[in-house]
């Protein structure tokens, strides 16, 4: 995982606009983006992928604001979704980056009876543990990642051992409409209750740039539905229903800092064009199959240098001998004299590849060791 780019983007009007899944917080988590050992070092092994830019006579950027709650009032309605809001709803809680106490909370659409969970890539994003909680059963699972498509902030999961689950209600063929009465469903400050949050479209094809989550590096989407709704941390990857009660979108950001809150959501139609994608194991520049190939050695910081601080416990790098001290030097051959280097040799990989890393130990001595590289945190 290369450093973070600290430009932060213009905000105009005095608005911002962030995604919603992180509550009160990502607790003890030095650095919600990489695996903090040795002193909050920058982990390597992670696959993260370019982002594309498009133009579009809607678009507009504003920057995030940090992943814990904001406090906010509102003059919007937000109450308990009723039993037959939460059929076909789920919610969801991570561990991030192999620290128990570091965690983050979402929500999910039910798509199949078998288990297969519709939900934003933001949400899920550094996970090395997914629970999943069929809201109107209360039944939790542990859940697979599918895959994920970090440009389009789509997520498939797959839930273990779930059979016989009731699905959301889907309208993919009627799109929204300005003034139409919408309801967002969502996990709302990651307390594990489902909230309901009313109000009308207030446009449509609309276009926002938020930072994300992990890189800091700017990510726009476009197409969204726009809702004067007041859609709270938590909520992210929720459904939007229309009257009839029919997911026509799912909630993935809103505004911050104003009296009336503004939320976003993806139309499902697109949605589940990706997640189509995703289920045909189709891999692509923006798009991930399982779970990223990773390395599993913490880096300093400031992006320079590859001296080893630290190894993930059980990780590929651990089990093949490297520790705190040695400086990789080459992998396959072709030199890293940085982290970003490091990073994209990995990210081109695939979990279970055989890398050779050639590296200098703490005495001097150059060495190298064959690697099998692992599993790592959702992309």
């Amino acid at each position: 995982m290369t450093d973070i780019d600290p430009t932060t983007p213009e905000q105009p009007r005095g608005e911002s606009f962030f995604r919603r899944h992180r509550v009160a917080a990502i607790i003890g988590c030095t650095a919600a983006l990489a695996i903090a050992i040795a002193g909050g070092g920058v982990a390597v092994g992670v696959s993260v992928a370019s982002q594309q830019a498009a133009s579009t006579s809607t678009s507009q950027q504003y920057s995030t604001l940090p992943s814990a709650y904001q406090p906010h009032s509102t003059t919007l309605a937000q109450t308990a979704a009723t039993s037959a809001q939460q059929v076909g709803v789920v919610t969801i809680l991570t561990s991030l980056y192999y620290q128990q106490d570091a965690q983050a909370a979402g929500t999910g659409i039910v798509l199949s009876s078998g288990g297969e969970i519709l939900t934003n890539n933001h949400v899920i994003q550094g996970a090395t543990s997914i629970q999943v909680t069929v809201e109107s059963t209360g039944q939790t699972y542990t859940a697979d990642v599918v895959g994920s498509d970090t440009v389009d902030d789509i997520a498939v999961l797959q839930l273990e051992g779930a059979t016989g689950l009731a699905t959301a209600s889907i309208n993919a063929n009627q799109a929204a409409a300005v003034g139409d009465a919408v309801t967002s469903i969502g996990n709302a400050e990651g307390t594990g209750n489902l909230v309901a949050a009313t109000g009308p479209v207030s446009a449509i094809d609309q276009s926002i740039t938020v930072s994300s989550d992990v890189t800091g590096a700017p990510e726009t989407l476009y197409g969204l539905i726009q809702v004067n709704a007041d859609v709270v941390s938590g909520d992210s990857g929720g459904p939007l229903l229309d009257a009839n009660g029919r997911v026509i979108g799912m909630v993935t950001a809103a505004s911050s800092g104003q009296r009336n809150i503004t939320g976003f959501a993806i139309t499902i139609g697109s949605a589940l064009g990706v997640a189509q994608q995703i289920e045909s194991g189709t891999g692509s520049a923006n798009v991930t199959i399982g779970l990223p190939a990773f390395l599993g050695v913490t880096l300093g910081q400031g992006g320079l240098g590859t001296t080893i601080v630290g190894t993930v416990p059980g990780s590929a790098a651990a089990s093949a001998g490297l520790v705190a001290g040695d400086t990789i030097t080459a992998v396959d051959g072709t030199a890293v004299t940085a982290n970003a280097d490091l990073s994209a040799l990995i990210a081109a990989h695939a979990v279970g590849d055989q890398v050779t890393v050639a590296y200098t130990d703490s005495t001097g001595a150059a060495q190298q060791v064959v690697v099998t590289l692992g599993e790592g945190p959702a992309a």
